[in-house]
């Protein structure tokens, strides 16, 4: 344990395309979380909005 880091040493093209990976999980699990969102609404019917307070 001197100091020396025998960690994996990603290239450039490594990390740009970890990010790009990244950011299409990210954009996918959004579209999902909208979409069952949605399919949540439309499901309750405009009825939802004439509820009691």
């Amino acid at each position: 344990m001197s100091g020396e880091d025998n960690g994996i040493k990603l290239t450039d093209d490594q990390k740009s395309k970890r990010r790009s990976r990244s950011i299409a999980i990210a954009v996918t699990l959004f579209t999902l979380v909208v979409v069952f969102y949605i399919v949540t609404i439309v499901k309750m019917g405009p009825d939802i909005l004439n509820r009691p307070l």
